[in-house]
């Protein structure tokens, strides 16, 4: 879910502006270099950012100041890792801001939304299912790209909307009466698009996605 900038108060934006700078900051400290120097790597990654910039481009505004699209970032992350995509996915929303299809006081906030928490909450829930369940290929597709996709997507739209009441936008009355009835609608297009994606990524070309191991997932299993 993407916002329009000009619904939010100037305090806001620049809270908004100076969170997302130290985030992208901090993922341009800790890239791991050494692995775009593959040609193969590099032209993946590219690659991958040029998809996401097109996805990013078909959108449909759900009310005005709110724009929906797939997200992605979930394939992005979980080939690339949090740094990487944090980075892919700002190439791709200011492509997609140079080609007018959104406005650059809409950038910052829109990151918030469609970046920083989708990637974060991607790269934690990889984790905890690490931790937590069985290493299996299964368990990696169906819940790191499928089951994460689709509630990555729900909490995207969820803190968009909490954003549109919070800069009062909008009241809760209108969006629970609008909006948030249909939210649920996007769990599954997005958990599929995503699940498709790294589940035939891990089939056809493995070395492509960074947090899938063989040896890890699939020997003795």
């Amino acid at each position: 879910m993407e916002l329009a900038g000009d619904l939010f108060s100037a305090t806001l934006r620049w809270w908004a502006a100076a969170f997302y700078a130290a985030a992208l900051f901090y993922a341009l400290r800790r890239v791991p270099w050494v692995r775009l120097r593959s040609g193969e790597q590099l032209h993946v990654f590219l690659g991958a950012c040029v998809f996401l910039a097109l996805l990013w481009s078909m959108r449909v505004e759900v009310t005005p100041g709110l724009e929906f699209h797939f997200l992605g970032v979930t394939s992005l992350t979980l080939m690339f890792g949090w740094s990487l995509g944090v980075i892919g996915s700002s190439l791709a929303l200011l492509a997609v801001t140079l080609n007018g299809a959104a406005g650059w006081q809409d950038f910052v906030l829109s990151a918030c939304t469609v970046i920083l928490l989708p990637v974060t909450l991607t790269q934690v829930l990889l984790v905890l299912v690490r931790s937590l369940l069985p290493k299996h290929f299964f368990v990696y597709v169906l819940v790191n790209a499928f089951l994460t996709a689709g509630l990555v997507a729900l909490a995207s739209g969820y803190v968009a909307t909490g954003l549109l009441v919070f800069g009062e936008a909008y009241s809760w009355g209108e969006l629970g009466a609008t909006l948030l009835p249909f939210f649920p609608l996007m769990f599954f297009p997005e958990a599929m698009l995503n699940g498709w994606i790294i589940t035939i990524l891990v089939a056809c070309r493995p070395q492509w996605v960074g947090s899938f191991d063989d040896e890890l997932y699939l020997r003795g299993k």
